[in-house]
Parts: structure tokens; C-alpha cells; sequence
């Protein structure tokens, strides 16, 4: 047996586990109404054979009513079980999918560094996951109406076995190779859904930039909507072709096993009537081998089809528990050290670091010093590392080769959440949240929520409490046109939609909460601010970096020159440091870029007199 299909019991026993925790009455009330539906058909058979055999004979009310009325009941029940077991199922669905998504999430959340978000397996398996999460209880109801489906036929052909044991013998055969067929479907189709699973990320990837806000003004400008939908409908093309080819195999196989059934149906009718002309049976026989022969028949597609997608949906479930049960993507510490404040410094010590074997290097033995309370710049062209680096100085990634070290410690004996929980940061690529202004700027220390004073604070020292304190709502405002009734749509305290320069302020406003830290990351913390709006912020960086230890990356030469230490980056390795007078008086990189930065801006001012 392979592991995928020995891991397949201890997947189901993984989701019934999932199910009880979430809603165990209802569990309970289908297992019943599970039980109820086995009993029915069996006895509306046999009651339809009472009632035939009484007529064909000298029919009497006192001997028909009690059967009628139990047929009767049984329609009564047969039609009320469904309806009562679709609320149970679509109950017990919304509070085990609520459950599911918060451990897919939280396992989510104990996955510490980068590498698996930015690996394209990975994503497509969480996608995969996602999907199975949202309705867990699926496979329970697949299983339940495989047992019900089971002790339905059984029940049924045992009523046959009483008129034909040939009849049964023929039904059982038949019902082997609709199984198989059925289980081999369901892998191929599981197969073709993880085959298929790029294309369908690249589809929602074009789709998103056609729809979305963020991208329109460049899509419109360029005129790419013609080439976007292009792809995306290559894209969507590729899958349906492989969409196309499985349904259509499906298709031709179902097709063959439903004339099998009906040649089945057809010798079993055929072959009791013989019975009945003979003298060996009763009209009662026929009506019940017609009504077992379609219980049976029924019974028999329903458990091939709920073992098929029983099968298929433990299949995807296993994504699910992949990512829940994914070991760190980090090495933990076998004792874990406890960081003190920062009192000497950060050293990075002959540091290498690429995503993979398959990869370039990023970082070639880098070597550098953080002193406490010292402020760092590190300039270099674009891909010379920058950006990599200040993701293993917050432990995203851990070095190939080389140690990073906190007062002489290295940060992997370190928890990577008391690591962070010293740093402060503003990265280049800072995310706009859908939220209030004040909750935008408290993300960056959840402790301020609901102290406005504090947020308010943060805002000044950021330059940007004026722009939010005229907004309609204050800092209660929504930053965002996404989310409004239909009642308040063209209300502007809804939401409103921030500049690029003041979506930068609230990002610099987060790490003006966490100033207090021990290590200050600014990377590119001025990117798309015009020139008085990149002074002022530098300004009150300045203030804010006065004796506390950072680390400043910038194109903006002119930003970095008043650090303690410029370290030039490139190719991966540091190949200049020193302050600025240095640099510049040592010819090198760094006054060359200077000194190309330098006179473009006198270029600009020379052609704008």
C-alpha cells in the first residue's frame, strides 16, 4: 500500500476528530437520521410486497390497512430525513469549517520564516488546503452515506436472496468493477486538480490585476488589458482542456457502467417472471424484486459514488493536514537562549546566504558590525542583497554559512518572537491594511489599541496627523473603498483612499511604536516621497535614530550620510565602509553613486531656473 492511501484512515479519523470537537449533537442527530434511512427502503419494499400479495389474493381491509399505513409512514419519513439531515450537515459544515480555517491559520502563524510563502509548491497546496478547510464535514457525510448506501444494498439483497440467490450472485459481481472503475476516477481526478493547480494561481494572478484598484491606472495606461486577458485566458484554456479530457473519461466510463446496471436490472426482472409463470413465486415477488433490484441498484451507485468521493476528498484533505502538521520551517533551539537588551552590538559574521542549491548567491561572506547605539547605512545598486539581509537580521531566513549575533549570541538559539519583539522596522514593500487609520498605525505594537493618545503621538512624529485628523471619521476612519453597504456607498466617511506619500507616513507612524526597541530597521523608509517630504522624514528619523543602534538602507545617498557607518554592497559582499568624508576622500563606489546622484540633482535645479 503507498503512503498516500495508508495515510487515508488516520486522514479520516484526523476529520471525524475535527468534526465531533466542532458539533457533536449534530454528528450524533445524522448518525441517527444515517440509521433511519438504512431501515426505510427495506421496509417499503417488503410492505409493497404485503400489499400486492393481498390484492392479487381475496383482499381484505383489516389485512391491508396496517401495511398501507406503514408504507404511508415510511414515505413520511423517507421524504422528512433528507430536509432534517441537510440542516445538520450545512450546521455542523459552518461550525467545522469555522474551526478548521482558525488551525489551518494558526499553523499558518507557527511557520516563522519566509521560505515556504515565497516557495510556489507550497502555495498551491495551501490553496488546496484552503478549500478543503471550508467544508470539512463533506467527507464525514461521504463516509456516512457510504455505511447507509452499504447497509442499505446488504438489506435489500437479502430480501432478493429470499426469491433468487442467482439474482443476488449476478448484482454482487456487477457491482465489483463499478467500484474499481469509480475509486480510479477519483485519483485521476485528484491528480488532474493538483496537476492543474499552477494554471489556476496564474489565472487568479491576471484576474486579480484586470480587477483590481491597485493595478488599474497602469493596465490603462499601457493598454495591457487585452494582453492580461490573453493570458489569463491561456491560462483558463489549460485548464478546462485538462478539466475537459476527465470529464469526458468519466463520461464514457459511467456510461459503461450504467448499461451494466441496467443488462443486470433487466436479467433479474426477466428471470423472476420465469419464476412467477412456473408457479414458484407471487405477483408480491416481482413487485419486491423490482422495488430491491432498484433499492439495490441505487444503493450500489450511491456507495460507489460516496466511496469515490469519499476517496477524493480524503485526498485533498491531506493537503490540510500537510500544512497543520508541517514541522517549523525554521530550526529551533535545543535550549533556547533569552536575548537581553542590546548592550554591545550586532555582528554579522562571514555571512553567505541564496534561496537554494538552484540559486545564485546573495550574500558572499559578508562581514559587519551594528554597534549599540550606532546608527548603520547600507547602500548599494538594486540585487546587491540589501533587502536579503535585513531578512536574516529578523531571522526570516537563516544563514547558509556564517553566524549573525546579538551580544555575541547567536540569534538561531534564539525564539525568532522574543527576536522580533526587539526591532523595530519599516520595510520597503509595507502593506496597506483595509483597517481604520488608528488601527493602521497600531499594528505596528497591538498594545496601543485603543490608546489614541499614543497613536496620535506616533502620527505627529511620522508627519502625518493633520491629513488624518481632518478625515471624516478622524482616526476612526476606513482607509479603504472596499468594504460599504449600499445604504452609505456614496458616503465619503465610509472610507477614503490615501496617497502614496501618506500611506508612507502611517508605515513610518508603526515603527515610531516600537521606537523604543532595540534595533531600528529603515529600509528605503522614504521610497515615493517627493523631496520636502523625504527632508522632513529624514529629519524626524534623525531625531527618532539619535543615540539608538539602526540600520538605514536607501538609494538616497544623501539620507545616509550623516550615519556613524556607510557599509557599499556589492555582489553580495560589503566593499567599502567608512563615513561619508571617508568614502568620498577613497574614489570609490560610493563616490561614484554620490557623486552621480549629486549632479542630477544639480542638473534638475540648473533646468528648472
Amino acid at each position: 500500500m503507498s503512503p498516500r492511501h495508508s495515510a487515508m484512515p488516520s486522514g479520516l479519523a484526523q476529520v471525524v476528530s475535527l468534526v465531533w470537537r466542532s458539533a457533536p449533537g449534530h454528528l450524533l442527530g445524522h448518525l441517527a437520521l444515517t440509521a433511519a434511512g438504512v431501515a426505510i427502503p427495506i421496509a417499503t419494499v417488503w410492505l409493497t410486497k404485503l400489499i400486492v400479495d393481498e390484492l392479487a389474493s381475496r383482499p381484505s381491509w383489516d389485512l391491508l390497512w396496517p401495511p398501507a399505513a406503514g408504507l404511508a409512514l415510511a414515505g413520511l419519513l423517507g421524504a422528512g430525513i433528507p430536509l432534517a439531515g441537510r440542516y445538520l450537515v450545512a450546521e455542523a459544515d459552518r461550525r467545522t469549517a469555522l474551526n478548521a480555517q482558525d488551525e489551518l491559520f494558526a499553523a499558518l502563524g507557527r511557520l516563522t520564516g519566509l521560505a515556504r510563502f515565497e516557495d510556489p509548491p507550497f502555495l498551491d497546496r495551501l490553496r488546496l488546503a484552503q478549500q478543503s478547510a471550508a467544508s470539512p464535514v463533506r467527507i464525514v457525510e461521504s463516509v456516512l452515506g457510504l455505511g447507509r448506501s452499504v447497509l442499505t444494498g446488504l438489506g435489500l439483497l437479502g430480501s432478493v436472496t429470499v426469491i433468487s440467490p442467482l439474482v443476488t450472485v449476478v448484482v454482487l459481481v456487477s457491482g465489483l468493477p463499478m467500484l474499481l472503475v469509480e475509486l480510479r476516477l477519483a485519483r485521476q481526478r485528484a491528480s488532474m486538480m493538483r496537476d492543474i493547480s499552477p494554471a489556476q494561481r496564474r489565472e487568479m494572478f491576471y484576474g486579480e490585476l484586470l480587477g483590481s484598484g491597485n493595478a488599474a491606472k497602469e493596465v490603462r495606461l499601457l493598454g495591457l488589458g487585452g494582453f492580461l486577458r490573453g493570458r489569463m485566458r491561456a491560462e483558463l484554456e489549460l485548464s478546462n482542456t485538462a478539466q475537459r479530457a476527465m470529464d469526458r473519461r468519466e463520461f464514457a466510463m459511467q456510461s459503461a457502467l450504467v448499461s451494466l446496471s441496467a443488462l443486470v436490472s433487466g436479467f433479474g426482472l426477466i428471470w423472476v417472471i420465469v419464476l412467477v409463470t412456473s408457479g414458484r413465486g407471487t405477483a408480491g415477488d416481482v413487485a419486491l424484486l423490482i422495488g430491491a433490484l432498484g433499492g439495490v441498484q441505487g444503493a450500489l451507485a450511491g456507495a460507489v459514488a460516496a466511496t469515490a468521493g469519499a476517496h477524493h476528498q480524503l485526498l485533498t484533505f491531506g493537503h490540510y493536514l500537510a500544512v497543520i502538521h508541517a514541522g517549523p520551517d525554521l530550526p529551533e533551539p535545543a535550549t533556547p537562549r533569552r536575548l537581553t537588551g542590546l548592550r554591545r552590538g550586532i555582528e554579522l559574521r562571514d555571512v553567505w546566504f541564496r534561496y537554494s542549491d538552484e540559486h545564485p548567491w546573495i550574500l558572499r561572506g559578508v562581514n559587519l558590525s551594528i554597534p549599540h547605539g550606532g546608527s548603520v547605512a547600507l547602500v548599494g545598486l538594486n540585487g546587491s542583497g540589501k533587502s536579503t539581509l535585513v531578512k536574516l537580521l529578523c531571522r526570516f531566513y537563516d544563514p547558509v554559512r556564517g553566524t549573525i549575533l546579538w551580544d555575541g549570541s547567536d540569534i538561531r538559539d534564539v525564539p525568532p518572537e522574543e527576536l522580533r519583539a526587539r526591532i523595530g522596522a519599516v520595510f520597503q514593500d509595507f502593506v496597506n491594511y483595509d483597517f481604520s487609520a488608528a488601527d493602521n498605525i497600531a499594528v505596528g505594537d497591538l498594545t496601543a489599541r485603543g490608546d489614541l493618545p499614543r497613536i496620535e503621538s506616533a502620527g505627529r512624529q511620522a508627519g502625518v496627523h493633520d491629513a488624518l485628523r481632518s478625515l471624516p471619521r478622524g482616526y476612526g476612519t476606513l482607509l479603504t473603498r472596499m468594504y460599504f453597504g449600499l445604504a452609505d456607498r456614496d458616503d465619503d466617511s465610509t472610507g477614503v483612499v490615501l496617497s502614496g506619500g501618506q500611506w508612507q507616513r502611517i508605515a513610518l507612524a508603526r515603527a515610531f511604536l516600537r521606537a523604543d526597541r532595540d534595533l531600528m530597521i529603515l529600509d528605503e523608509p522614504s521610497a515615493g516621497l517627493d523631496a520636502e517630504a523625504e527632508h522632513d522624514v529624514h529629519a524626524r528619523l534623525r531625531e527618532i535614530r539619535a543615540g539608538r543602534t539602526s540600520l538605514l538602507i536607501s538609494h538616497r545617498l544623501g539620507a545616509v550620510r550623516d550615519a556613524d557607518l556607510i557599509a557599499v554592497l556589492s555582489d553580495g559582499m560589503i566593499v567599502e565602509r567608512g563615513r561619508h568624508a571617508d568614502l568620498m576622500a577613497a574614489g570609490g563606489t560610493y563616490r561614484r553613486l554620490f557623486t552621480l546622484q549629486a549632479s542630477g540633482y544639480a542638473a534638475a535645479q540648473y533646468s528648472q531656473r
